[in-house]
């Protein structure tokens, strides 16, 4: 209760006036309530949260202050109106951080990770008016001592040095959010790319699940139209993590009713308490987990197959993993279905308890022991099945392993024989989908025999083999595994000599690969540089994003810096910079930005080259990401004189 009435006193803070004769007197509590609610919010997004944790702990410096001038009183002998206008602009700022950080709390989390950008653009500007206000406070007139003073000081210090401070961008983050929201062939190791952003955004567990969607709904409310397009690209991400999670549905934000929505509104009469909390329907099969939760059993099951151990609805974890059947409720169901004739989903009698048909466990059973036949077709046909059924669904990758399939495809990754090569590389692509495969799949030493492959296999078989290493690279001991393993080479081969395909795999394996300091090092040394230049030239490729991406990484390499300074690539930059797509120009821009902070000759290079108009443009009609960019570089060619 106490929490709940100092939130209502915080909220009430923004809209408040002083009415009750008392001058200043209530914009000084207001302004400690304030303080005292942003003290109580929780769950910030995972890509603002350490700087809104940092612009709290700098918030709560400020109280000694404010109940100093609350105990001295001296506000509300003076008059001045200049003491007045301070102290309203104090609380203007305190409630521009209050709504900032109310955003990053209760805000989409897809929608700050893609506009993380904007979001650390609004920290600064907190900063900036936090810092100002204090600096316009009459500490003299308002009777603070030398104390509190000093410690004024330093949270503006730390306010400054926070403003001027810009963390590592999340690059990897950044670049899956790139190539889900803009990949057109929706290919298996997207699955692998749309888990890892599921675990980054936190959006993996139901209740996560469905707290987004109430977030995005929101969001539509207040955007309208503005941003339809990333809107939609929000709710199409949202709704493959609600896939992955087993949540198998459409969000439906707008519009006309789907036939999924009309089902939705149908079960509304069904009472709430026979719904499964996963799938939303009514249960034939109800089972109690150890949080005491009850769910259909085919939903929970493929829940707890996917590793998940924790409780969807409560999220706490699972003290043991094993399902008792709630007859009782069972009964309760049957019983509503015959007074109110609704007819039961009829349940496949095949499944076992654990949602999966005896048929199908004794098939990848007998698959996984031919894989160690002596005939060359049974062992052929058992490797093409098993990758079919891992491409399938997250299930058949989960029994395959299981059944101990993994070990005798790595072996088979030596088979001399390409077409065995290139089906098993593609079995172990797509086992690798899953997680704990991931790990399965390099400790069992498969990782040289892959890069074996890349390099001497057939093109569908190098193809795969990329994006095997791509998937696998996902973990970092694996990026550090594969660079050891002299994987680099072989990529930057392909990326110069493959197929449109193969170049784009390659480029996604090696984009993570160069998250390791050491691989951006071999990437270089192994001639990545020029084979992404000639990405750029050859436009009709369509992957001038993916190359800038690359860039940026190796640009905060001083090797990379080296190879990237020359005069042709400037030139390249400044053509992009004036007739690249808004996401091109945006990536250019990035690129140039990183290089200009460590060269200053670089910007000559670039206004020597035009860049100067194209930038000041950017600033009024660019995207909000270019126009940072653009502002950014133009800052820094001010500092340096070098603004025409």
């Amino acid at each position: 209760m106490e929490r709940q009435r100092v939130m209502e006193r915080g909220e009430k803070a923004g809209v408040s006036s002083s009415s009750n004769g008392g001058g200043e007197v209530d914009v000084v509590v207001e302004m400690m309530d304030v303080i005292e609610v942003v003290g109580l919010y929780v769950g910030y997004r995972r890509t603002q949260r350490k700087e809104c944790l940092n612009l709290v702990r700098r918030l709560k410096l400020l109280l000694p202050l404010l109940e100093e001038i609350k105990e001295n009183g001296n506000y509300k002998l003076v008059s001045s109106e200049g003491l007045k206008t301070s102290l309203d602009n104090l609380k203007k700022a305190l409630l521009g951080a209050k709504k900032l950080l109310k955003k990053c709390s209760c805000g989409s989390k897809i929608y700050l990770a893609m506009e993380s950008e904007a979001v650390m653009s609004s920290f600064h500007a907190v900063y900036e008016k936090l810092n100002q206000a204090l600096d316009d406070l009459p500490y003299d007139e308002l009777g603070i001592s030398v104390e509190v003073k000093e410690q004024v000081e330093l949270t503006r210090m730390q306010l400054k040095r926070a403003k001027k401070r810009s963390d590592t961008q999340d690059i990897e983050l950044a670049m899956d959010m790139m190539v889900v929201f803009s990949k057109k062939d929706d290919r298996n190791a997207d699955s692998a790319i749309l888990e890892r952003l599921a675990i980054k955004l936190e959006l993996h567990a139901i209740p996560d699940l469905k707290a987004e969607e109430i977030a995005v709904r929101k969001l539509v409310k207040e955007r309208g139209v503005q941003n339809a397009e990333s809107i939609q690209q929000i709710n199409d991400l949202l709704g493959k993590f609600k896939q992955i999670a087993g949540v198998d549905e459409t969000i439906v934000l707008d519009g006309p009713f789907s036939s999924k929505s009309l089902q939705r509104c149908r079960s509304l009469l069904i009472p709430h308490e026979f719904l499964c909390p996963i799938t939303l329907e009514i249960m034939v099969d109800p089972v109690i987990v150890a949080t005491g939760q009850t769910y259909e059993r085919e939903s929970i099951q493929k829940w707890l197959n996917s590793k998940h151990r924790t409780c969807p609805k409560t999220g706490q974890t699972l003290g043991h993993l094993s399902l008792a059947s709630n007859f009782a409720l069972r009964n309760l169901i049957q019983e509503w279905c015959e007074k109110n004739n609704y007819e039961l989903p009829k349940k496949d009698a095949c499944l076992g308890s654990d949602g999966i048909s005896a048929e199908l466990k004794e098939e990848i059973s007998s698959l996984v022991q031919n894989l160690s036949s002596c005939e060359f077709e049974v062992r052929r046909e058992a490797i093409k099945k098993i990758r079919m059924l891992a491409k399938e669904n997250p299930d058949n990758r989960i029994l395959i392993a299981n059944y101990g399939g993994i070990p005798p495809l790595v072996q088979l990754l030596s088979y001399q024989d390409p077409n065995i090569q290139e089906h098993t590389v593609t079995a172990l692509l797509n086992l690798s989908i899953d997680e704990t495969n991931k790990k399965l799949v390099a400790r069992e030493g498969a990782i040289p025999a892959i890069v074996e492959i890349l390099q001497h296999g057939t093109n569908e078989a190098r193809e795969n083999s990329a994006a095997a290493l791509f998937s696998l690279s996902m973990l970092d001991e694996n990026k550090v595994l594969i660079g050891a393993s002299n994987g680099i080479r072989p990529l930057v081969h392909l990326l110069q000599n493959g197929t449109i395909r193969g170049k784009k795999d390659a480029a996604t394996a090696l984009f993570n690969l160069s998250l390791n300091q050491t691989n951006k090092s071999r990437a270089i040394k192994a001639g990545i540089i020029p084979a992404l230049l000639h990405l750029l030239e050859e436009k009709n490729l369509g992957m001038i994003d993916e190359a800038l991406s690359i860039f940026l990484l190796l640009a905060s390499h001083p090797e990379g810096r080296n190879e990237i300074g020359k005069l042709s690539f400037i030139k390249t930059l400044v053509e992009i910079i004036r007739n690249g797509t808004p996401k091109n120009k945006e990536c250019a821009l990035s690129v140039l930005l990183q290089l200009g902070l460590h060269n200053s000759s670089i910007i000559l290079a670039a206004l020597q080259y035009g860049v100067y108009e194209h930038l000041v443009e950017l600033t009024k009609s660019g995207t909000n990401r270019a126009q940072r960019k653009a502002n950014s570089i133009l800052q820094h060619m001010s500092k340096y004189g070098h603004i025409p």
